[in-house]
């Protein structure tokens, strides 16, 4: 099932410049297993060592909050839009 996955321009350098990347999966864990094939090291700077969101990172999808879904087993449907969001600070 095809979804596209917008990438975040701190995580670009990752794609290689991609803006977006059509993913498959059921879940957006598994769309998030297969950005991770194609592109090495790009979950480690999404997903924490146990295998959690990172508290600095948001997803999307269809503009709902995962995490108030299912997190990383949100099912997904052909054509959903994943929306990575690293979270902004400042002061």
């Amino acid at each position: 099932m095809a979804s596209v996955i917008r990438i975040p321009t701190p995580l670009r350098r990752v794609t290689n410049g991609q803006e977006t990347v059509d993913v498959n999966g059921t879940t957006v864990g598994e769309g998030l297993d297969d950005l991770e094939a194609r592109f090495p090291g790009v979950k480690e700077r999404i997903i924490d060592p146990q295998g959690e969101l990172h508290r600095f990172v948001n997803i999307y999808i269809n503009g709902e909050d995962v995490r108030f879904l299912e997190g990383l087993a949100t099912a997904l449907s052909e054509g959903d839009e994943i929306s990575i969001v690293p979270a902004v600070a400042g002061g």
